[in-house]
């Protein structure tokens, strides 16, 4: 059955964390960003936890184990088990293990995460294209990652070996900026083949499927920085998200957003789990959050009155979302943007 077009942010009466019973939390850009801690993450998480809500982390980064991860959140100061970490390293292997025989050798561009995942599956890893590998397996490596590994890969899907990819993030966060992410990498195999991957990682349905299987989630809510693959793996699901502002997504691109990628929940960063979330009120022309009222015009979107700009943010993505309908808004929202400093 197919979904309503959403054409505004919901709001709640009740704290989000009280609302659903588990937060599918991505990693970078939402709790950490170059290994740091984002503001307000920690206290916001310790609060949401305290109250009952169970926290589980998805990340598409297949580079460090489950156990890694929770090592560093632990030392973030946000107690955390491997059993609450979900990688698209984990989906990937799920995915290969149902198409190749037990025991199979499986060829790794990649980290240790993805290694890891494999050999919990009963996969072999290998490292050559001449190990006779039944699949070919992409994941994150970090900034290190030799290029003759993409030789390797391009050298076995060439010859018709299955080709898999943890994910196809183009980009990822990190402490000094954007940088390029598994699906840049996935890019050059393709080129040198001509070939497509099958894909495990958020948005698509393995990523859900491996994180509903292992949090056992009756009420989740997904909470993300990216449009493309959190808040799209959400809508996939079915499931509700939360878009925080802290990582890759900025005011333009929530407002030309299409209804897949058009988040339930709308807030600055993690503290937006401990509260409720104001109404978008439709008036007979536009829309108000707050003290702000948003309306779409000609060519342009217009903003009126003062407040919180996240209540102007949340007008504003009502005006642009019931303007597009089903496509993406192509009007101007940079001077009302602006106007809000977002």
């Amino acid at each position: 059955m197919s979904q309503a077009v959403r054409t505004r942010p919901e709001g709640s009466g009740q704290p989000l964390s009280e609302a659903y019973d588990t937060a599918l939390l991505d990693l970078d850009g939402v709790v950490y960003a170059g290994g740091s801690a984002i503001a307000h993450a920690v206290d916001s998480l310790a609060v949401a936890r305290s109250g009952g809500m169970h926290l589980a982390y998805v990340t598409n980064n297949a580079l460090r184990t489950p156990d890694t991860v929770a090592e560093h959140l632990t030392e973030l100061g946000i107690p955390t088990a491997a059993d609450d970490v979900i990688t698209s390293a984990q989906a990937v292997a799920r995915l290969i293990s149902e198409q190749v025989p037990a025991g199979a050798r499986v060829l790794v561009v990649g980290g240790e995460g993805l290694r890891a995942a494999l050999r919990e599956r009963g996969l072999a890893p290998v490292e050559s294209a001449d190990d006779d590998p039944a699949a070919v397996v992409q994941g994150y490596g970090g900034p290190d990652l030799a290029w003759g590994r993409f030789a390797e890969a391009s050298y076995a899907v060439a010859r018709g070996v299955p080709w898999f990819a943890s994910n196809t993030d183009l980009t990822i966060p990190s402490g000094r900026g954007i940088a390029p992410g598994n699906g840049a990498a996935v890019e050059v195999v393709r080129i040198a083949t001509g070939k497509e991957p099958q894909v495990a990682g958020k948005p698509l349905p393995p990523m859900h499927k491996e994180t509903i299987l292992r949090t056992g989630a009756e009420r989740p809510l997904v909470v993300g920085d990216r449009l493309d693959t959190d808040i799209e793996g959400a809508f996939n699901g079915g499931v509700d998200s939360l878009l925080v502002l802290t990582g890759v997504t900025d005011g333009a691109q929530l407002l030309a957003a299409p209804p897949r990628h058009r988040p339930t929940f709308v807030d600055a960063d993690l503290r937006g789990l401990l509260t409720g979330q104001p109404e978008v009120v439709p008036l007979v022309e536009g829309f108000c959050c707050g003290g702000f009222t948003a309306t779409a015009g000609a060519d342009r979107m217009e903003l009126e009155g003062e407040g919180e700009p996240l209540d102007g943010l949340r007008a504003l993505c009502a005006a642009a979302w019931t303007a597009a309908g089903e496509g993406s808004c192509e009007l101007d929202g940079g001077k009302a943007l602006a106007r809000l400093g977002l």
